[in-house]
């Protein structure tokens, strides 16, 4: 790993993260499958600490802090204020560059995230390219053959955008790009 973890202050954030997704689920491959949300986040966690094995010039207490946070803004009770308080300036600054601005038009939002995330450290990119290798996984069984196409599309996009951030996940992506077809009709 190219930078040291302060693992004090990742376990911390570890615990808030999952006080404030506490509850949270997601659908499975099965109607009656619910899997736990701080499981996507932990998922996340692990792209990026495999990517700062792989990395060089790669600081992976901000990209771990930022991926540990990324949906908190978005999914939890978590103000602005609060996270700037907490875990400061450049994290807040990646924290909302991920987050999806959900006062513009809804076929706007990711086009807009992708331009404000590639304004922030590499680190950040590798958050937005872990969180959808993660989110590539078996689809929900309730999404038809278009959801998932477009979904698809979206993860062509992310890679096309933010490939330059980091080589190792970008082949990671592209990879479950590829993978991921097998779920197409």
């Amino acid at each position: 790993m190219n930078s040291t973890l302060s693992i004090d202050r990742l376990q911390q954030m570890w615990q808030k993260v999952t006080v404030l997704h506490s509850g949270q689920t997601y659908g499975g491959q099965h109607k009656d499958e619910k899997i736990e949300y701080i499981n996507h986040i932990g998922s996340v966690v692990f792209e990026i600490l495999n990517a700062c094995a792989h990395t060089e010039n790669f600081n992976g207490e901000l990209a771990v802090s930022c991926a540990l946070l990324h949906d908190s803004i978005e999914d939890t009770t978590l103000t602005i204020e609060e996270l700037k308080q907490l875990y400061g300036e450049q994290v807040t600054a990646g924290v909302l560059a991920l987050t999806k601005d959900k006062n513009k038009p809804k076929d706007q939002q990711m086009i807009d995230s992708l331009t404000r995330i590639k304004a922030q450290h590499k680190e950040v990119w590798a958050v937005k390219l872990a969180d959808r290798i993660c989110n590539l996984y078996a689809p929900p069984y309730y999404w038809d053959n278009q959801k998932k196409l477009s979904y698809l599309e979206e993860a062509k996009t992310i890679h096309l955008h933010l490939k330059d951030g980091n080589e190792y996940l970008a082949n990671r992506l592209m990879q479950k790009i590829e993978d991921y077809k097998k779920y197409l009709a």
